[in-house]
């Protein structure tokens, strides 16, 4: 059986850049043939990724800045806090897309393809990707593409979506050590609103317009918002906008899964497995995970068809119940959020929603939220079936 590739990687964002990135670290695998394949190639500062993490992680050299100290609003909740096992840290798109094919530009075995992927099929043991110019075997396809998504409405999907601007002052009027996680100190009437605060200098700032919805706004209402907080909450009056993000990100009941039931030739990774956290829409570490446990079974001649862990499936419960309160509306998500910060230790709900919490946390975070909401929706979710399949 003759393979025109080893490995296609269908896709070339973050998931398919970082097992890219992953796959050619490896002494293994680095010498393997891939094909990464876009309709786009992606160079442009088209986003930014905020997470935590311990220690340091396999981007330290692009992180473009990070913070000890976060602190949240509500009108009942003023924290500030310093991290103590993680730091909270802020990737450029850019610098990310940069760092990948650079270290690709080193390797005659990875080829970029610039096409629109119309699908992909196993047939007689191979893996195919068929584009608008032709087809391509592997042995694998890692697909990020929505071709195998789920059916997503508004009666099992918010979108959250944000408006980001970096802006820069004359004089220094930020602390560059201290971030704003969430500040719910915002009218609340399209949905779960906040505000992230991330100073990467003293006269330099991300200020970003977050919501949890059903649908996203018309763009002046974003400015309109940005405007009137950096003017009423961060007492600025002058400044230059020198970068604009948008972005919507799907937090949905719908049933997204690693694997494409095609011989596990074909691996959904990055929201198409199911890596985007579907009760916060965090990504960049759920991805990175996954991406390095793919690569590890690749190593040992294993499938990259990985199942959820008991564990993860835990979590996975957990999102799907705090989905499924604001979608059904038994509690707002400032009330949440509120109510998890005020009971709470801060860095153990980060633990929490990395995935990384001991029983006992969990417990205690269980019961720091409104609890009859969270008791309806949980049972809804441990017995809900859901029936809405994939394009596949």
């Amino acid at each position: 059986m003759k393979l025109d590739y080893d490995y296609i990687i269908a896709g070339s964002g973050l998931a398919g850049l970082s097992l890219l990135h992953r796959l050619l670290l490896d002494k293994d695998l680095q010498k393997k043939k891939i094909l990464v394949i876009d309709k786009v190639r992606k160079t442009d500062n088209d986003r930014t990724w905020c997470f935590w993490e311990k220690g340091k992680g396999i981007f330290e050299r692009i992180v473009h800045h990070q913070w000890d100290t976060l602190q949240f609003f509500s009108p009942e909740v003023s924290k500030i806090f310093e991290l103590k096992k993680y730091k909270y840290k802020m990737i450029q798109a850019g610098d990310f897309y940069s760092l990948v094919l650079n270290q690709a530009s080193g390797f005659e075995n990875v080829t970029f393809k610039t096409e629109a992927i119309l699908d992909m099929e196993v047939k007689d043991g191979k893996a195919i990707l068929k584009t608008e110019k032709g087809q391509y075997s592997g042995q694998f396809i890692f697909n990020s593409t929505g071709l195998f998504n789920p059916e997503m409405n508004t009666q099992n999907t918010l979108l959250q979506h944000f408006m980001g601007w970096f802006i820069k002052t004359d004089s220094p009027v930020f602390n560059d050590k201290v971030g704003t996680l969430m500040d719910f100190r915002l009218d609340q009437s399209h949905g779960t609103t906040f505000m992230y605060v991330l100073p990467t200098s003293t006269t330099e700032a991300l200020i970003e317009y977050t919501l949890f919805s059903e649908s996203t706004l018309d763009k002046e209402d974003y400015q309109v918002a940005l405007k009137e907080y950096i003017k009423k909450k961060l007492k600025i009056k002058t400044y230059e906008l020198t970068h604009e993000e948008f972005g919507v990100i799907p937090m949905s009941l719908a049933k997204f899964s690693p694997i494409v039931k095609q011989e596990h030739r074909i691996v959904n990774i990055g929201t198409a497995g199911g890596f985007t956290k579907a009760s916060t829409g965090y990504t960049f570490q759920f991805v990175q995970k996954n991406v390095s446990q793919i690569v590890n079974e690749l190593k040992h001649n294993h499938s990259p068809a990985i199942n959820l862990t008991w564990k993860n499936s835990i979590y996975a419960w957990y999102d799907r119940t705090l989905l499924d309160v604001l979608l059904s509306k038994k509690a707002t998500g400032r009330a949440i959020f509120e109510s998890l910060f005020k009971k709470n230790p801060p860095e153990k709900i980060l633990s929490f929603l990395d995935n990384d919490s001991n029983f006992w946390d969990e417990f205690k975070i269980r019961n720091s939220v409104p609890l009859l909401a969270f008791m309806s929706s949980g049972m809804r979710q441990l017995f809900f079936k859901n029936n809405v399949k994939s394009k596949n």
